[in-house]
């Protein structure tokens, strides 16, 4: 029904912003816009967070791989982004510890990388606990399953990460927006804009049902992640800028030890090489490899890569197979770059983003870009804007951060008279008034009602994971799920969790979809497990061959 709403509204009147692409950097562009109060449309051809954004590591890091090509004013930006979101965020972001082994023979020594720590710490404002050199007898103490074989010792420092994930922590901005009175579809693509007097008039269509739309806007901002030089194509638009991709991808299989910290190695190719925590599971990655296109998928050979690194440098009962891989993460970097850019030296590029403003045409395109600088991204595009002419009648408005200290207190007054927590289900990683606060904030408290009226609405109905269900009847009424798949790998984490044999067997799925999609759950059921089956053989046949191989 709000989805429905929200694009029978896109055709009305002129729009001062329409914004296209609603992954991180769209995202955070609508949020900003409308809380200053301008009146803003967001749409996205496919789900929001669906491609790029959906893929990362959840790391938000201050980027301490770039102290290595001396990128320090970079550094320094990423590092004060990274605060911001620890401050604003304390519920979703939160710091981790990376606890690096070093191998004898790296291309820099030990204590070298351990002053290089203490460089990034004093470079992040002394923000996060202070780093640690760690002898062999420590490291073997505190992570046994570290293979230390050929290691000289290692070290420790701070970062964040996303404790969710990274599509639901875009649709928290998505949300954002929409609270503050913006339009946001899924699943409209645009088909095409030109300007038309003094506005711009862009064709867009519903995916799903086929309609077409005409949306006007008097600025256009093309936040189309790693399609934004394609659909300046469609615009004419000339830019000083261009993406070249590197494709990344993870691997999940079961939690590999118990810890809380982020185990980090130089992997075969001398890049950084994660163990993730990601609750009852691991997440292990990243790979680096050149792309043409955006389109990528998980290749044999990256598959192994991964695996022959992780079973190299853990002491594990025995190696890991493909057989114990639950499900993969892939996604294309886009890498912004100057005409002319992208040579031989392109695993030196670094993610910083680049806003290029066409005055003459009012259109705003976004190059590059991470999660860690996402509130610099909607600063800035706040900024291009009002210098188009779009006056924001509320330009110190907070558009980001968690509730108010007041609201938070209150929500878990209440939560602890319907002693909320004895309802958490069982063999879940936290507290369920802590999950509730951290995935809704000031929306938990309507959860909170539903289950007061109802305790069965505290439970979890698909076993394995954690969400209970009034989170799902949440989703279904607040939270635009098109597809199944919206709901098991965007709006939450399921379908990286379990694996696709015991969600195909679940009858807490059957009972999730009726939820969502109320007469309409079985055909969603069989096309969800339809469009899974198969999907990585057309996803490698489609992909283009690697334009560089890692390692």
């Amino acid at each position: 029904m709000l989805r429905a709403t929200n694009i029978d509204s896109l055709s009305r009147g002129t729009f001062d912003v329409l914004v296209l692409g609603a992954g991180i950097n769209g995202a955070v562009a609508a949020a900003a816009l409308a809380a200053k109060g301008a009146k803003v449309a967001l749409i996205d051809r496919g789900d929001f967070a669906g491609f790029t954004s959906q893929e990362s590591s959840n790391l938000a890091w201050g980027g301490i791989k770039y102290m290595e090509s001396f990128e320090f004013p970079l550094v320094r930006k990423l590092c004060k982004s990274r605060n911001l979101l620890l401050r604003s965020y304390p519920s979703s972001v939160q710091e981790i510890r990376f606890y690096t082994a070093h191998e004898r023979g790296f291309r820099h020594g030990l204590f070298k990388l351990f002053l290089g720590t203490w460089l990034y710490w004093i470079i992040g404002s002394f923000f996060t606990k202070i780093p640690r050199l760690l002898s062999r007898r420590v490291m073997a103490r505190e992570e046994p399953i570290i293979n230390l074989d050929g290691c000289d010792g290692g070290f420790e420092y701070s970062d964040a990460y996303l404790v969710d994930n990274d599509a639901r922590f875009v649709w928290g901005f998505v949300r954002a927006a929409l609270d503050h009175g913006a339009r946001a579809a899924n699943y409209v693509e645009s088909l095409g804009a030109r300007r038309e007097g003094d506005a711009w008039l862009t064709r867009a269509r519903d995916v799903v049902t086929g309609r077409e739309l005409a949306i006007r806007s008097r600025v256009l901002v093309n936040a189309c992640g790693p399609f934004v030089d394609a659909h300046n194509a469609l615009t004419g638009q000339r830019t000083s800028h261009r993406h070249i991709f590197s494709k990344g991808i993870h691997l999940i299989v079961e939690r590999l030890t118990p810890s809380r910290r982020v185990l980090t190695f130089f992997a075969d190719d001398g890049r950084l090489f994660f163990v993730i925590p990601m609750g009852s599971r691991t997440c292990i990655g990243t790979t680096d490899t050149r792309v043409e296109s955006p389109h990528a998928a998980v290749t044999p050979e990256d598959r192994r890569f991964v695996l022959s690194n992780i079973n190299k440098r853990l002491n594990l009962p025995r190696p890991l197979t493909e057989a114990d891989v639950i499900a993969e993460r892939c996604g294309v970097r886009p890498l912004a770059v100057a005409d002319g850019g992208g040579g031989e030296d392109w695993l030196q590029l670094s993610r910083k983003h680049a806003i290029e403003v066409d005055r003459a045409e009012a259109h705003v395109s976004i190059f590059g870009g991470k999660l860690t600088d996402c509130i610099n991204v909607g600063e800035e595009i706040c900024a291009a804007v009002e210098e188009l002419g779009v006056a924001l009648p509320r330009p110190a408005q907070r558009w980001y951060g968690e509730p108010a200290e007041e609201v938070r207190h209150e929500f878990f007054q209440t939560a602890r008279r319907l002693d909320l927590d004895a309802l958490t289900p069982p063999r879940a990683a936290e507290k369920l008034s802590a999950r509730l606060w951290r995935r809704y904030g000031a929306e938990a408290r309507e959860l909170l009602e539903e289950i007061r009226r109802d305790p069965r609405m505290a439970e979890a109905p698909i076993e394995g994971a954690e969400d209970v269900r009034c989170e799902i009847a949440h989703a279904a009424r607040r939270e635009m799920v098109v597809k199944l798949e919206d709901f098991l790998r965007r709006r939450t984490k399921i379908s990286l969790l379990l694996r696709a044999g015991e969600l195909a067997s679940s009858p807490g799925l059957r009972e999730a979809c009726r939820i969502l999609f109320g007469d309409d759950a079985d055909r969603r059921l069989s096309e969800y497990f339809q469009e899974q089956h198969g999907a990585r053989e057309r996803a490698e046949a489609e992909a283009p061959p690697a334009a560089q191989p890692v390692g």
